[in-house]
């Protein structure tokens, strides 16, 4: 009886709700300090190959010196097609896989993205293995225009190369389709969408011929012109739409085929210069992480992800001694090795951060970083709700307040002790002991100890569910406007958001009747950090990075309170519009380097065609619970 009585005045112990914000602070600075050491030898492991039947490197590759001249005039003919027309590109590109007795077909996309059209044309090719029976096949990709805009002169001149030269084999267990897309980005997804039967044929047409179920993709990005050039390095590029990643053994089959058979280096992330140091592997990680957290397409081969195709796109960077004879051979025995696959890749890791070609954390290791910081949203939650139940009136702190008498006199019943000691109970609203005439000792608790203080949930939820909903506009009109007036809509809901709490705690002061209790005010705040502690915790299964980033933006949430002090008003509200999401979408282009307009544009295509939804979470997840927080904070003003 003494245990629960002592439990029972700890609920009203004033001490207890100190002890949250302490402990969302220990949870945040230990997940960034787990994020640190990630990079060190004790946290990461080095890459390895877990399916045995890929064999990388074990063959021998015969595209050698006799290939060079095809490859040569075929980069030829590539170079004079590239002021013609999107038609007659295709006509001659046809033409081609013509010559070299494959199925051809083109396919045609026009999508209307921000009231601009984006239409192109995709031209592709089926090699038939001579010892496959149509059930599965491997993707060689070469898009006319790599991301950075630049024709794929050499890149398209090898994909045909291979082709004639992939002919000529019987050894194919697997069918081979050579793709020629118009773009980077949009075509490969307008293709992959097509086979898998997953287009609107109002802006994607329809596939004329298919082959078997994709095991695998590669793509090639060499943009040297028509005279060639020699590179360093390859650069293996594996980021997937929305965060996803291909199976670990693909990415390592390129690096231990290029670096271990053919001798070229390989590199992540555009680190051309890394060392195998603390700091090379963080900035590598970190770099991952934002285009992870980011959620766009990195290549021709992002679009193939979704559709648990694993694929990675080949780039040829620097200068250096590597020609194309060494990338072609590159392709080949990476083709061999998917050649030999008798089902999926499966073995290794599809959840991992690399800190360079060849070393790599599992998903075990980095998760509970990102967890760390969903949880301190969660303990400030549920210190905000304990705060609600207390009572209106102060009570008196248990500790410090005296139970009685010190020597209570013996009872005859426990009625006559409780009647003579309820009212001292009471009155310090604490437990007393007192003694039966027996020896026997009782607790007796004051009903203020135990009593149960009503919460008004309805109004709370609704705004809650209103202020999430609000979310859809900035989402309807950042992916559906013109284009030329994104930069417009951007500084207009810039300013309105940095606006709206103060308006939004001025409506409920002095516009209301009657305005919220503070009871109903910290309900809100609980439901809010309550959501999204869940929302990150289950997002970090998904998209790790983004998880991470958007949890470490959104700390402050846990800590701002309202305040009548104006200077810690202001101060709040300082930090807290820094770090709104439209202002941090700002300042990070200018830090990254980045078009802001051009970020706008691309993230409206992601949504309309690559179904990127990272939006999703900014205006319907990040936005609310800011502006949830904000609002709160504002309200100080008018106090």
């Amino acid at each position: 009886m003494a245990l629960i009585s002592s439990i029972l005045a700890l609920r009203k112990d004033t001490r207890v709700l100190r002890i949250p914000p302490y402990l969302s602070a220990f949870c945040i600075v230990v997940g960034i300090a787990w994020l640190l050491v990630l990079p060190l030898d004790e946290y990461s492991r080095r890459t390895y190959v877990s399916e045995n039947a890929l064999l990388p490197g074990q063959v021998h590759t015969y595209f050698t010196g006799s290939e060079h001249d095809v490859f040569r005039a075929y980069r030829h003919e590539v170079h004079g097609m590239i002021d013609k027309s999107v038609e007659e590109r295709s006509k001659a590109l046809e033409g081609i896989f013509l010559e070299q007795n494959l199925k051809v077909a083109t396919q045609k996309y026009n999508y209307t993205v921000s009231n601009h059209t984006l239409a192109n044309e995709n031209i592709y090719a089926i090699l038939q293995g001579p010892r496959a029976d149509a059930t599965e096949a491997i993707v060689l990709i070469g898009a006319w225009k790599n991301m950075d805009d630049e024709v794929n002169n050499s890149g398209v001149a090898l994909v045909l190369t291979l082709a004639r030269y992939f002919k000529r084999w019987s050894l194919w267990s697997k069918d081979i389709i050579l793709l020629i897309p118009g773009d980077s980005t949009i075509g490969p997804q307008a293709w992959v969408d097509a086979y898998h039967n997953e287009h609107d044929e109002r802006y994607v047409e329809s596939l004329k011929i298919k082959s078997g179920a994709l095991q695998g993709a590669v793509a090639v990005d060499y943009p040297a012109g028509p005279w060639g050039h020699r590179y360093d390095k390859l650069q293996i590029v594996y980021d997937g739409i929305n965060g996803q990643l291909p199976n670990l053994d693909l990415f390592n089959t390129a690096v231990q085929i290029a670096g271990g058979q053919m001798g070229i280096d390989s590199s992540i992330q555009r680190m051309s210069g890394q060392d195998d140091t603390y700091k090379d592997r963080l900035t590598t990680m970190f770099r991952g992480m934002i285009s992870q957290g980011l959620g766009h397409a990195t290549g021709p081969h992002s679009s193939f992800i979704p559709y648990h195709v694993d694929a990675i796109t080949l780039v040829t960077v620097g200068d250096g001694w590597q020609d194309e004879i060494s990338l072609g051979r590159t392709v080949e025995s990476l083709f061999r090795s998917l050649n030999n696959l008798l089902e999926h890749l499966h073995q290794s890791f599809f959840f991992y951060l690399l800190l360079n070609a060849k070393r790599f954390v599992s998903i075990g290791t980095y998760l509970p970083s990102a967890m760390l910081l969903a949880v301190n949203f969660s303990i400030t939650a549920l210190a905000l709700w304990v705060k609600t139940g207390r009572p209106t009136s102060p009570a008196a702190n248990p500790a410090s307040t005296k139970a009685g008498p010190r020597d209570p006199k013996p009872y005859t019943t426990p009625s006559d002790a409780i009647t003579a000691q309820n009212l001292a109970a009471a009155k310090y609203n604490a437990p007393s002991t007192t003694k039966l005439k027996d020896g026997a000792n009782i607790a007796i608790v004051p009903t203020s100890t135990t009593a149960i203080i009503e919460r008004p949930l309805l109004l709370p939820v609704l705004i809650l569910l209103a202020v999430h909903a609000a979310g859809l506009i900035p989402l309807y009109y950042f992916n559906t406007w013109d284009s030329d007036f994104l930069m417009g809509i951007f500084l207009t809901c810039a300013n309105i958001v940095v606006l709206l709490p103060v308006g939004l705690a001025f409506v409920n002061y002095y516009a209301l009747e009657p305005s919220l209790t503070m009871q109903q005010i910290t309900l809100v705040q609980c439901f809010s950090l309550l959501l999204l502690g869940l929302f990150l915790a289950a997002l970090a299964t998904l998209n790790f990075s983004l998880s991470f980033i958007i949890g470490l933006l959104s700390t402050p949430l846990s800590f701002v309170r309202r305040s009548s002090h104006p200077g810690l008003t202001f101060l709040q509200l300082g930090a807290l519009v820094a770090l709104n999401p439209v202002m941090v979408a700002q300042w990070s282009a200018k830090l990254l380097g980045a078009d802001l307009v051009e970020v706008l544009r691309v993230a409206a295509i992601g949504w309309h065609v690559w179904g990127m939804w990272t939006q999703l979470v900014v205006w319907l997840v990040w936005m609310p619970a800011w502006l949830v927080g904000a609002t709160i904070v504002a309200g100080g003003l008018f106090e």
